[in-house]
């Protein structure tokens, strides 16, 4: 960006608006994640391929509310260079936090799309220990990408700095940017949108209307709201800066509107910790349910059950 472009404006904005932003997403946040994982883990102790994934969510989304009071405070004051392996470490787990809640999302929708729109291949792939294993495997997916880039990319200080505020220039490269649009949303969001369509409208061609194939809906787009509501603004906002780096957008005012909006829309991409509340409430309602073990809810094929969803 050039020199004679003043950032102090949105700078001045962003220190109060992510505060207004960040608190109740941290408080309510917090509420939703923890009460999952009590209801999953102590209450209703029902380990479905559901519970699983619902749990590896909330768990993600706890990494990425661990770091937001720290976050408030670097946003406002600048930190030590004695603090910069801290500041790795928070930064990590932000991003962590954010990429797995979106693999776990898209896991979700496409565990949904076997279970109702192919129940004889479900017999064969589903179960506890796969949906486990494919936890696991999102784990050391999203870890396995996000310290290297984050160690490569990061700007080491000599002075004072501000936390979570030190991506460098090689980090707007065309390779990064292009990787990260395509592996941490545009790839998820073909997967999860198609697979939400194609199980809602097998859904309603069934011709049935039971209280499990509308809870099943109404998990479907919940998680489909938890993932396009929080991360369509922020990776469109993401490409815009990219542009401005790339010097295709030059004009100071567009640049400033710009850096305004990556900003608002990276802290307001946070809600999905609460959007997926509603997933919890409806997972826990379903398994919890005292028909869902005994109703079974015939679709196309004959052998097709919600209790099995």
């Amino acid at each position: 960006m050039t020199s004679n472009c003043s950032f102090d404006g949105v700078d001045n904005t962003m220190r109060y608006l992510e505060l207004v932003i960040y608190i109740p997403i941290f408080l309510i946040g917090s509420i939703f994640n923890v009460a999952a994982l009590v209801v999953f883990c102590v209450c209703l102790r029902k380990w479905t391929e559901s519970t699983i994934y619902m749990t590896n969510l909330a768990l993600m989304d706890l990494l990425l509310l661990l770091p937001l009071p720290f976050k408030m405070h670097a946003a406002n004051n600048k930190w030590s260079t004695h603090f910069q392996q801290l500041c790795s470490v928070l930064e990590n787990l932000y991003f962590v936090g954010i990429y797995g809640s979106v693999y776990i999302i898209m896991c979700i929708a496409v565990d949904r799309w076997v279970a109702i729109c192919h129940p004889f291949r479900a017999k064969q792939v589903r179960s506890p220990k796969a949906a486990v294993m494919t936890c696991l495997g999102v784990w050391v997916l999203v870890f396995a990408a996000i310290f290297p880039v984050t160690h490569t990319f990061g700007e080491d200080r000599e002075s004072q700095f501000h936390c979570f505020h030190r991506f460098s220039k090689k980090g707007w490269s065309p390779g990064v940017i292009i990787s990260l649009q395509a592996f941490g949303f545009l790839g998820p969001a073909v997967v999860i949108v198609c697979c939400s369509v194609h199980t809602i409208c097998t859904l309603r061609q069934s011709g049935h209307h039971s209280p499990q194939s509308q809870a099943c809906v109404k998990i479907i787009y919940s998680s489909l709201s938890a993932f396009l509501i929080p991360f369509t603004p922020s990776h469109l906002a993401i490409f815009l800066q990219f542009l401005v780096h790339q010097k295709a957008i030059q004009a100071c005012s567009s640049k400033t509107s710009i850096s305004l909006f990556l900003q608002v829309t990276m802290c307001l991409s946070n809600i999905t910790c609460c959007l997926d509340g509603l997933c919890y409430y409806f997972i826990a309602s379903e398994v919890r349910s005292p028909r869902h073990r005994m109703s079974m809810i015939r679709l196309r094929k004959p052998t097709f059950s919600t209790s099995e969803v």
